[in-house]
């Protein structure tokens, strides 16, 4: 977004997923979060067969075979448990060797360990835009690795571990399906992943999402994706607009924003459907009143900003 100073999360597929008690009560098959995900996922791939596509995802999609479904299709990037069970990659069959082929090496020392250990390789590398909080150096160590469990596909990754020289927040680990990507990217990627609470807060702050009374599945069906879609629809008319305007972000005396948001960008889409087109449809029998053309503008200012 011109002036916004950051990236902008924007909707573009809702799916409505009912808890497993909901359709216990109603005696439904349950279609786990994890299911719906993959079907998502797919769905995209199906309409950008030519895209590549980064899935950035919370802890609830570090599932063994979420992430083995997924490899051949997308990029998944998501948290990863310190105690996670790692191994080498198989070592290559010897000729004429008998019996199955082996899924998975050595084992390796878990991410626990390797935080305290004397032999870890750590790089101290500066994130911009760290929860928006700015610049942030923190210290990070990576490798590459099987996942694997008991019944479990092995699932190649990489995996980054990150410490806070600080210590303001505790060790993190995550992963990343595709081996090739650098550790620091995928760090980036995963940090911009909260951009998506800046939306919803965003949406229910100024379009009324989750705010709606309603009481039927098939009418949250419909308004949650209008509304959500609403905002992607403002955020791009607002776009283009404001790449052919250099207008401040409005504030106040007690409050300094020095970047634009989601209430500057659907000022400025209202700003555009109201003015000048809609102050002329007055008919020409009806009185005239001269109004300063800096007082319209004022109280049109004013009213893109009420609602």
């Amino acid at each position: 977004m011109p002036l916004a100073g950051c990236l902008w999360a924007l909707p573009f597929l809702t799916v409505l997923a009912p808890s497993e008690r909901y359709h216990q009560e109603r005696g439904l098959r349950h279609k786990s979060l994890l299911d719906w995900g993959r079907q998502m996922l797919l769905q995209v791939r199906r309409w950008v067969p030519e895209r590549r596509i980064i899935a950035v995802t919370d802890s609830s999609f570090a599932a063994l075979d979420f992430l083995a479904a997924m490899r051949a299709h997308v990029t998944v990037i998501t948290r990863l448990r310190l105690d996670a069970n790692l191994f080498a990659p198989a070592p290559p069959r010897r000729k004429g060797q008998s019996g199955r082929p082996r899924r998975k090496g050595e084992r390796l020392p878990k991410l626990a360990e390797r935080l305290t250990r004397a032999d870890t390789s750590w790089q101290r590398v500066s994130i911009i835009d760290w929860y928006g909080a700015g610049v942030r150096s923190v210290e990070i160590a990576s490798g590459t690795a099987g996942w694997f469990h008991s019944g479990q596909p092995v699932v190649p990754l990489r995996w980054v571990l990150v410490r806070d020289p600080e210590q303001s927040f505790k060790p993190q680990a995550f992963l990343c399906t595709d081996e090739a990507i650098d550790p620091v990217q995928i760090l980036r990627w995963f940090i911009s992943r909260w951009r998506l609470e800046v939306t919803f807060e965003e949406a229910r702050r100024h379009l009324g999402v989750e705010t709606q009374r309603q009481w039927t599945d098939k009418a949250i069906a419909r308004t949650t994706p209008a509304l959500l879609a609403l905002f992607s629809l403002v955020t791009l008319w607002a776009g283009e607009a404001l790449a052919q305007d250099t207008r401040m972000p409005r504030r106040a005396s007690w409050y300094a924003k020095a970047n634009l948001t989601f209430s500057d960008a659907l000022a400025t889409v209202r700003h555009r459907l109201w003015w000048p087109e809609g102050f002329a449809m007055s008919r020409t029998n009806t009185d005239l009143v001269k109004v300063p053309r800096t007082v319209l503008e004022q109280i049109t200012e004013t009213l893109c900003y009420a609602a």
